[in-house]
């Protein structure tokens, strides 16, 4: 079995993606988002992170998290967060040979990706990423028509421009 080692730095800046083990045509995300937020709330209550941004699609979600100084642990909040979400919705997703054998259900990949902020611009390009992917997957055209998007608090906390991603040739049209 591969052993997969994470670069794991003290107070830490990480963008990940997390995605459901069947993505094609599922919903269960966007379907179920309060059992989400719920499971976010009742981990960083206890392991706290500061949630830099974040996107919740229909079978994957991205965020960057800022972890306090002296805090290498993101595994442990991603495998509550997958257990508290796993506990609050029912169960009936198909489950492969191996995770029956494990006891496991079968909502969430096993595995996910993360990515240390290597500095500003890094910093910015994933807030950026994070924001425009309901556009990138066809969810909307706009990014600020996506609900489950960090884009609308950090709008109104002026971090992005309120016409941020529109093309400028439709941000410079006069329809008054």
């Amino acid at each position: 079995m591969r052993t997969y080692r994470r670069l794991r730095l003290s107070g830490g800046t990480y963008f990940f993606t997390l995605t459901l083990a069947e993505r094609r045509g599922n919903d269960l995300l966007v379907r179920h988002v309060d059992a989400l937020r719920a499971a976010f709330r009742a981990t960083l209550a206890d392991h706290p992170a500061k949630v830099e941004a974040i996107v919740i699609l229909p079978e994957h979600l991205h965020c960057l998290w800022r972890l306090p100084p002296g805090d290498d642990d993101f595994p442990t909040r991603w495998r509550l967060i997958k257990a508290h979400f796993a506990r609050a919705v029912p169960a009936g997703e198909p489950i492969s040979a191996s995770r029956a054998r494990r006891g496991e259900r079968g909502l969430w990949q096993r595995r996910y990706w993360e990515h240390a902020i290597r500095d500003e611009r890094d910093f910015e390009r994933h807030m950026d990423y994070i924001h425009f992917n309901p556009v990138k997957h066809g969810q909307v055209a706009d990014p600020r028509e996506w609900p489950y998007s960090s884009l609308h608090r950090l709008t109104a906390q002026g971090v992005y421009p309120a016409d941020w991603a529109v093309p400028a040739d439709v941000a410079e049209l006069d329809l008054g």
